[in-house]
């Protein structure tokens, strides 16, 4: 509310519209912090390794139950926060050094990249084999239809992409089945089955951990944190002061917003263009939907300009400093975690359970016998720990991978950690025409069959690639 007084005028802060997002914000920050407390206080949840984010989001989730504090909660503006700390995260992490290991070599790296892909493609397959027979038989008592039939490709978003990629693509997904007449309420599903997978990447992960312990294959860790030792790791020698007349984390975080407004510059751009229909409904989703991958790119493309401007000696002191990029991108996904969870709607769940269901269960299952099969092979020497990695990754994120590998190799003596943070390149590459075809697909029922069929004969090529070497 404004008061006018002359031509002085006057901001209420009691207006409710300058707490809102404020309040929101606030939520999450307590949810953290109480999902922290009962992990780090509750020996069964410690032993879960389920992120600390997760738990807070599930206790939003939980609160929901009761009425007046759905209320609270702003569903939408839980998404817009998960839709921007999913780009925010990835140009941190790719603002980073790259740093060349010599315990990682290219072939491996590839391979990794390769499995990534893989289960992205048999994720899919095994989610559209659910809800295409669902959609043809299934129907509701006035025969109305609650499942999409490209809706199974929302697994590999959950699982394999997390929060951020399945509120993407549910939007998508939403938007293409209500166009068609469809109420599938695919935010909802997408977020649910990213949320499942934490659950699944922690849960199976750690019970198949402490079987593989008992039967003494592996030795844990027992949930210790590793330390940090070294001022290295906070600092390099031409690092910018920590506080000058900015303070260094204000630089990094700037630099990280800066290369976001370049994103958002060419979304526009794109987005102003006359495309036809076509582009209208197929292109700009598309564009808007893929701010992460534009964040990479504009990352990597900053990253190298400063890289040259250091070298010509216009610039003379490193401003991109990894361990604050590391917060950066860790605080992120750590929100978006939390957000992504918030954001599910019970009510919208009720018409979609049965599929969810059989999505997530078939998905869990596909993905620990690919995963472990395909990491048996490729990585002969440090087959668990590089199998966890992969697991946990591959079901919800890399930091879930890396909690998992940390139970068994503490202070990362094998090249699975490596191998994790490697296979982005190769995998970005490799994974770009399936995110295209994902696209494509919620266009009408041939496109989803079409789609299938070539994701069967993709992940038949992904296949033999991996096992070159012995195909028989």
């Amino acid at each position: 509310m404004l008061l006018n007084s002359g031509s002085l005028a006057v901001t209420s802060f009691s207006t409710p519209d300058v707490w809102h997002a404020i309040v929101q914000f606030i939520i999450v920050a307590v949810a953290v912090l109480f999902g922290n407390i009962l992990r780090r206080k509750v020996k069964i949840l410690k032993r879960s390794l389920m992120p600390s984010a997760l738990l807070g989001g599930l206790i939003i989730l939980l609160l929901k139950l009761w009425p007046a504090f759905n209320d609270i909660i702003d569903k939408r503006m839980m998404e817009v926060v998960t839709y921007h700390t999913l780009a925010l995260g990835f140009i941190a992490m790719s603002l980073r050094a790259s740093k060349d290991s010599n315990r990682a070599n290219t072939r491996t790296v590839i391979n990794t990249g390769t499995l990534t892909i893989g289960t992205y493609i048999i994720q899919g397959i095994v989610g559209l084999l659910v809800t295409i027979p669902m959609f043809i038989w299934w129907r509701n008592p006035d025969m109305s239809r609650d499942i999409f039939y490209s809706g199974g490709l929302l697994l590999p978003m959950g699982y394999g992409q997390g929060p951020g990629q399945a509120l993407n693509f549910g939007t998508i997904y939403q938007l293409g089945a209500g166009e068609q007449g469809i109420n599938f309420q695919g935010i909802d599903f997408g977020l649910s089955i990213a949320t499942i997978g934490f659950l699944v990447g922690s849960v199976v992960g750690v019970i198949y951990m402490n079987i593989l312990n008992r039967r003494r294959k592996l030795t844990m860790n027992g949930g210790e944190e590793v330390a940090v030792h070294t001022i290295e790791d906070y600092e390099s020698r031409n690092d910018i002061p920590h506080s000058e007349s900015v303070d260094k984390l204000t630089v990094v975080s700037a630099i990280v917003l800066l290369t976001y407004g370049l994103v958002y510059l060419l979304m526009s751009f794109i987005g102003g263009l006359d495309l036809g229909n076509f582009g209208e409904k197929t292109l700009k989703p598309l564009v808007y939907g893929f701010n992460f991958f534009w964040g990479i790119l504009f990352g990597s493309l900053v990253k190298m300009i400063i890289k040259k401007l250091l070298k010509m000696g216009v610039m003379h002191r490193e401003y991109l400093n990894e361990f604050l990029l590391n917060r950066i991108s860790g605080f992120m996904f750590d929100i978006m975690i939390v957000a992504g969870t918030a954001a599910i709607s019970f009510e919208n769940l009720k018409s979609i359970w049965l599929p969810l269901t059989i999505v997530c269960v078939a998905g869990a299952f596909i993905t620990f016998i690919y995963v472990r099969w395909v990491s048996f092979h490729i990585y002969p020497t440090y087959k668990y720990e590089g199998f966890f990695a992969m697991f946990g990754m591959l079901t919800g994120t890399a930091s879930n991978g890396m909690i998992l590998l940390r139970e068994i190799d503490p202070h990362y003596d094998t090249p699975a950690a490596n191998n994790l943070v490697l296979q982005n390149i190769p995998a970005m590459i490799l994974g770009f025409p399936v995110l295209l075809l994902l696209g494509f697909a919620p266009k009408s029922m041939n496109a989803t069959m079409i789609t299938l069929g070539i994701l069967v004969l993709a992940f038949i090529a992904a296949t033999l690639f991996l096992f070159r070497k012995n195909r028989k």
